[in-house]
């Protein structure tokens, strides 16, 4: 395994990390759950990442309750939730990035996880009602609380954390070390081009969801459509139209070709596109299965055939390269 600072932090983080989402508490039963975190932390995996909102509370459980039964030491393993989706029934003040729900949404994942604080806590999605000074001030109180030691946010702009920096600067608060953003060969424009500044001006850490598009990089949807995946989970339609656009599934059938004359197969080429990007700090794996994720732990082997002529020809299959400013 490869291990990665950060962002700017001297926390090390693993290349490869293990994600609940979907997964935990939802489409896969307990047992298989917890042979699969081994799985991950047997090959060296130290972040594990959860949410509130993941299947409304029940994955972080799962997830706490296999944590709680290892004799795994707390300093080997790094765990992370989210607040802002909420998990209750949505009454005013369940969701959102009030301070109100920031410190119940922590006190609740800390519970759920059977951890004495999280080491990663991410503002989920922005909060058009809440002003980001609220937000930072009440991060920097759990921080010196002692019951997050980093904070960041996922799926913000890059216009919103650089607003969360310049306010936690000015005040001298802590400003958010990392941003959870999708990122993969499909979805590109924040990682390569909106975040640039962030990464230079703050050193932004970042922890990438989705490297396999939901699935479709992995070659799983080229001559099928399997019925027993996540996007066909009740309630994901919005995920599976947009994955499985016809344009995407051409470019993914080309690509699996390309693929297989490098000899590798088709889900370690695009987990190991992403960690080529050296502002990935670690990406998130969302395995089902255990060849699933054996497989896909073997990434980190692949990187190093990624030269330029291997990458220019991805970049001939994808044509979505983002247009970088001229400054």
């Amino acid at each position: 395994m490869e291990y990665r600072r950060l962002g700017k932090s001297g926390l090390q983080v693993s290349a490869l990390s293990f994600g609940t989402w979907l997964t935990f508490g939802k489409q896969i039963d307990d047992k298989t759950a917890d042979k699969l975190l081994s799985i991950a932390y047997d090959a060296g995996v130290n972040f594990f990442d959860g949410a509130e909102i993941y299947a409304r509370g029940k994955a972080e459980e799962v997830l706490g309750k296999i944590l709680k039964s290892k004799d795994w030491s707390r300093s080997s393993y790094i765990v992370s939730s989210k607040v802002f989706f909420g998990w209750e029934k949505d009454l005013p003040n369940q969701r959102g990035l009030s301070r109100k729900h920031i410190f119940e949404a922590c006190e609740a994942a800390i519970k759920r996880l059977h951890v004495d604080y999280l080491d990663l806590f991410f503002c989920h999605r922005p909060d058009k009602n809440t002003p980001i000074e609220e937000t930072v001030e009440a991060m920097n109180t759990l921080i010196q609380q002692g019951k997050i030691l980093y904070w960041g946010t996922s799926e913000w702009s890059g216009v919103e954390i650089a607003i969360a920096h310049y306010y936690a600067a000015k005040n001298g608060l802590i400003g958010p070390l990392m941003e959870q953003p999708q990122y993969n060969m499909f979805e590109r424009e924040k990682m390569e081009k909106e975040y640039r500044m962030l990464f230079r001006e703050f050193g932004m850490g970042t922890t990438i969801w989705s490297p396999l598009a939901s699935g479709l990089l992995s070659g799983k949807y080229n001559n099928a459509d399997p019925k027993d995946t996540r996007l066909f989970i009740e309630g994901m339609d919005w995920l599976k139209n947009r994955t499985l656009a016809k344009d995407r599934i051409e470019k993914a059938k080309r690509l699996g070709q390309f693929a297989d004359k490098l000899g590798v197969p088709m889900a370690q080429l695009g987990l190991a596109w992403c960690l080529k990007n050296p502002n990935v700090s670690t990406v998130i794996l969302g395995a089902s299965k255990v060849d699933q994720l054996k497989q896909n732990l073997g990434a980190l082997e692949i990187v190093p055939k990624l030269t330029d002529k291997v990458m220019n020809s991805i970049e001939n299959i994808l044509r979505n390269k983002p247009v970088q400013p001229e400054y």
